[in-house]
């Protein structure tokens, strides 16, 4: 990467550090890695399919940046543990933590939702994150601070009759960011989530090639569009950097204005 890009990124400027984001592989945990890496940081990619991450570490490495991919099952608190362990091997710190993976495997009302499902999605979105962030604190801690993001959805903020556990899951993420900013703020680390609305991404797949679904979610959103995962990216960028600095303990929403109670008429 060039001097004068280096020099021009200001307070956004993410040189020298390391970012570890988990569900990089694709949609918007992959915006996020190839944009922190954009802004110098040192880019740890994690997801369950190595293949996956690697080819995000050759997109970062072909524009002069930084990182390295890694394997782990979100679920699995030694492969955690591992995700971390090789990441302080390899750079000697962990400055942005980024919990982006996360699973919805059911679509439908709740009283219909399997155990394993409700477990799978409960254990994957949240216990997962709780463990992540409690295994980089102390870190941060010995470092002098850190940035530490969630990425949950406007669902947390929303009942649903389709995809009300997951909901569930994200509201809790909502918290979990909250809790940390009370109990690490002292260490100036910070914690924050990002609620982004429906992103043209293959987790939402699902949502956004069903017709009806995507024409009552783009009839409700002011800017009258989905989303998509680059334009996720830059609140990363901001709580990740010197900008972001005396943010902590909020949720970020990022929905083209679907929250805001507004409808589009024509």
């Amino acid at each position: 990467m060039d001097k004068s890009a280096k020099t021009s990124r200001g307070l956004f400027d993410l040189e020298g550090q390391v970012a570890v984001i988990t569900g990089a592989s694709r949609g918007i945990g992959r915006a996020i890695a190839i944009r922190l890496a954009e802004h110098g940081a040192r880019v740890v990619v994690s997801s369950r399919k190595i293949e996956a991450c690697e080819e995000v570490v050759d997109i970062i490495r072909a524009a002069g940046g930084q990182a390295m991919a890694l394997s782990c099952h979100i679920a699995r608190k030694e492969a955690l543990q591992d995700l971390v362990d090789q990441s302080m091997r390899a750079w000697g710190r962990i400055d942005s933590l980024v919990c982006n993976a996360a699973v919805n495997p059911y679509f439908g009302p709740s009283i219909d939702m399997p155990d394993e499902a409700y477990d799978r999605v409960m254990n994957s979105n949240v216990r997962s994150n709780f463990w992540l962030c409690n295994m980089v604190a102390p870190i941060m801690k010995r470092q002098g601070g850190g940035s530490i993001m969630i990425v949950s959805s406007i669902g947390g903020f929303q009942g649903s009759d389709r995809l009300g556990v997951y909901c569930i899951s994200k509201a809790a993420d909502m918290q979990l960011a909250r809790n940390l900013a009370v109990e690490w703020g002292e260490h100036n680390i910070r914690a924050n989530c990002i609620a982004p609305g429906l992103i043209k991404t293959d987790f939402a797949r699902a949502l956004w090639e069903n017709p009806s679904i995507l024409e009552k979610t783009v009839a409700h959103t002011p800017l009258g569009r989905i989303g998509e995962p680059d334009e996720i990216a830059g609140a990363a960028v901001f709580l990740a950097s010197a900008a972001g600095s005396y943010t902590t303990g909020q949720t970020f929403t990022i929905d083209g204005g679907r929250t805001s109670g507004m409808s589009r008429s024509d």
